[in-house]
């Protein structure tokens, strides 16, 4: 991580013109038409879970959202920690999803399509059993054909830009579009996350402040894209304001929130995931 850190500082200054802000990605799709009641930008909230400490942090996320009118969707891994069936049920049942994060966490899910040919009836299995219809990959290390091999509708596993990524290559946009198979036999609704993830923002990069997450959000709004931001409740400190090498304050996803209801309200359209791509199916099919 110290590694990892150093390279990004060094490199941050080189990146100033594709990031946070890629001005290529703003181009709206072909018939575009606007999000429901006429809303000026769409407002999605993911969190992949990585570890234990992000599970025991998930209902006190959970219950920070709801307090300020919001709603989002936890992935879990299948094969990383148990997932308590009560867990899922009470996120369900308070308004949120939840949905699959990998298998494992190693990175190792996508070395090859054999090796992730074989796995593919079991990631299946944990989508039936968790009534899931979204996938997302650990650390973005993916291939998006490849995705649609599983029973999903939606995938959150890519991003607009973020040269700080293991496999920094953006998509360049910051609205849905559609991912085949190989074979075009399957198809499903890709979303892109658009705001920094806080891992980058504030363990990496060694940001204090939500300047850059402020920033590219009016930014997005303005261009009435789809502001998706994936955080880990992992990483978030709910006990002080105190940042550490693995932790920073929870408060700044809650000062982010508080910013998105006054400054924006009533123009933004938060949904879940699972809605934003059955609307996307609905309304532009051709896309």
């Amino acid at each position: 991580m110290a590694l990892r850190r150093a390279y990004a500082l060094s490199r941050k200054r080189r990146y100033d013109k594709i990031w946070p802000i890629n001005t290529m990605a703003a181009q709206s799709p072909r018939d575009w038409a606007g999000w429901p009641d006429k809303k000026k930008f769409a407002f999605v909230l993911i969190h992949d879970v990585d570890t234990n400490q992000g599970l025991e942090n998930c209902l006190k996320l959970a219950a920070m959202e709801s307090r300020l009118g919001f709603i989002s969707s936890y992935n879990f891994i299948p094969c990383g920690y148990q997932t308590p069936e009560e867990i899922r049920k009470r996120l369900n049942n308070s308004g949120f999803e939840v949905g699959v994060h990998g298998l494992t966490h190693d990175g190792r899910l996508f070395l090859n399509y054999k090796n992730f040919f074989k796995v593919i009836p079991e990631i299946n299995r944990f989508l039936k059993e968790w009534d899931a219809i979204g996938f997302t990959s650990p650390s973005m290390l993916t291939c998006l054909k490849w995705i649609a091999d599983l029973n999903i509708e939606y995938s959150c596993s890519s991003f607009d830009t973020d040269p700080f990524e293991p496999r920094p290559f953006g998509v360049a946009t910051i609205y849905p579009f559609y991912v085949s198979n190989v074979s075009n036999s399957r198809t499903y609704v890709e979303l892109p996350y658009t705001l920094p993830q806080d891992h980058s923002l504030f363990l990496l990069l060694g940001q204090k402040n939500i300047k850059i997450w402020k920033d590219k959000l009016d930014w997005v709004a303005e261009k009435g894209g789809v502001a998706l931001l994936n955080t880990h409740p992992d990483y978030m400190n709910f006990e002080s304001n105190k940042y550490s090498y693995d932790k920073y304050p929870a408060s700044h996803y809650f000062h982010l929130l508080e910013y998105v209801r006054i400054r924006y309200s009533g123009q933004y359209w938060n949904c879940l995931p699972a809605s934003l791509a059955r609307f996307w199916r609905t309304h532009y099919p051709r896309i």
